[in-house]
């Protein structure tokens, strides 16, 4: 059975009458940089809680349009991951900025390996590059070099 992360957008009091915007996630979700679960992502979009002219309005208005279309991409983010279609967003960004930083934060094979691997690659691979051929090739690669 799926559960279906439904994704809120939130205010909460900040500094000088201002209200911070967030994302609330429910159930939780597992952030993908510190792989912990986690139900709350924060914007860093910063509204006034009172406004009291019309550029005021219009700017919180403009603001929180921009909130909800963040909201609406990260929903459609966990729909595809959850039903297993391809998020085309997730397969252009790059691999090997990520496998460095985990590379980075494990031991001195890991970054062997990185290493190894970014000269495979000539420097350049996305996640939608790494398939179980590009992997086949890299065995074959490290088993010659």
């Amino acid at each position: 059975m799926n559960t279906c992360t439904k994704v809120f957008l939130r205010k909460r009091p900040y500094a000088g009458g201002k209200l911070s915007l967030y994302l609330d996630y429910y159930p939780a979700i597992r952030n993908p940089h510190t792989n912990k679960m986690t139900r709350r992502e924060t914007l860093g979009i910063v509204i006034f809680a009172n406004p009291t002219n019309e550029m005021q309005r219009r700017f919180n208005q403009e603001m929180e349009e921009k909130a909800e279309a963040i909201r609406c991409i990260r929903y459609q983010s966990l729909i595809n991951e959850q039903f297993g279609f391809l998020d085309k967003t997730k397969q252009k960004q790059d691999f090997l900025a990520y496998f460095e930083k985990k590379a980075k934060s494990k031991y001195e094979k890991w970054m062997s390996v990185y290493l190894h691997f970014k000269n495979f690659t000539r420097g350049q691979c996305t996640f939608g590059d790494v398939t179980v051929s590009l992997c086949e090739d890299f065995r074959d690669y490290l088993l010659i070099a």
